[in-house]
């Protein structure tokens, strides 16, 4: 389903930057396509965008009132109700990427219906998968993982895209969650799939393809993250992937959402990812580390980078800080 443009991105009452991870996704790499973003009274969170109301959107050609949130639990806040209905009556479309659907609410339903306008939600797959078969299947697959949900493994993903392109070689972006679909226009919310169709969805994804063609696959979740390993394992046995980037934040204090849950350590995240991995890719290698370092001052920064390199003998990178040539370089 296309979406239409420009976007203007509702940001709500997010209590902090990260909770609005889908709009700052969407506002870093597809700019040209949000007129501004709507705050609510309470939100800690910033795009650096017009702040706008829904009017003076509407009077700039916005088309689409995306909801930038992630919550946990993916619900719609009855307090952001009379917002979206008020973009439905100045002429937007609303899209979602939550898992509680915009159509599910009554008061958007109806009003929708009786304007004319979309309900889009986009994390809730319109068509069915087959269960996955597992057959060796031709072209490169790279798929980021992580030590935790949240670290950076949409931007390393389609950073490593943005610079194979540069660099004339044949790659994909392959969107598996809201953010990454919204960018990309397609894709598959992997976390909306029943459990059973998860790696046969990852398979249809990123089909066969020709022997020097990379699938960039954007990774979810972490096998260490009691809510949502069950996603990140299907992920893995569906991409088939010949290589993987692991994701991680330094002196990160408690897995995301779950203080009394420790972050596991490279190492141990790394060996469990590529043995899990083998057993539909037994030639996976581990070709980079993609550390977030926002958190830490520049030297700070560097000094971990290269600490993690030598140990673990790939390249490490900050992808913001200083791009992905290093991962590219190896593959």
């Amino acid at each position: 389903m296309k979406l239409a443009t420009p976007y203007l991105l509702f940001i709500g009452d997010a209590h902090d930057q990260l909770a609005a991870k889908t709009a700052a996704g969407i506002a870093y790499w597809r700019p040209e396509q949000c007129v501004g973003q709507l705050r609510l009274p309470g939100c800690n969170a910033d795009l650096g965008l017009p702040d706008l109301s829904v009017r003076q959107a509407a009077d700039k050609g916005a088309r689409t009132l995306v909801i930038g949130v992630a919550n946990r639990g993916g619900v719609i806040s009855p307090a952001w109700i009379p917002t979206l209905l008020e973009a439905l009556e100045a002429g937007m479309d609303l899209a979602s990427g939550l898992h509680r659907r915009l159509c599910d609410v009554a008061d958007l339903a109806r009003a929708a219906e009786r304007l004319g306008r979309r309900l889009i939600d986009v994390r809730h797959p319109t068509r069915e998968f087959e269960v996955a078969n597992g057959k060796p299947r031709s072209g490169e697959r790279l798929l980021t993982v992580g030590t935790d949900c949240s670290l950076g493994k949409m931007y390393t993903s389609l950073a490593i895209e943005r610079e194979m392109r540069r660099r004339g070689r044949k790659a994909d972006f392959r969107a598996t969650g809201q953010t990454g679909i919204f960018i990309a226009g397609e894709g598959v919310s992997i976390d909306a799939v029943v459990a059973d169709f998860i790696s046969g969805a990852v398979e249809w994804l990123a089909p066969a393809n020709d022997p020097d063609h990379w699938d960039l696959i954007e990774g979810q979740g972490s096998l260490f993250h009691p809510s949502y390993a069950g996603v990140s394992l299907g992920l893995l046995h569906g991409a088939q992937p010949t290589a993987l980037v692991m994701c991680h934040e330094p002196n990160r204090p408690h897995m995301r959402g779950l203080p009394h849950y420790k972050v596991p350590g490279l190492r141990e995240c790394i060996d469990a990812n590529l043995e899990a991995a083998r057993l539909t890719s037994p030639e996976v290698r581990l070709v980079g580390i993609s550390l977030n370092t926002s958190a830490l001052d520049p030297s700070a920064a560097e000094s971990v980078l290269r600490q993690t390199e030598d140990t673990f003998g790939v390249p490490a990178v900050d992808p913001v800080r200083g791009g992905v040539g290093p991962i590219v370089d190896r593959l």
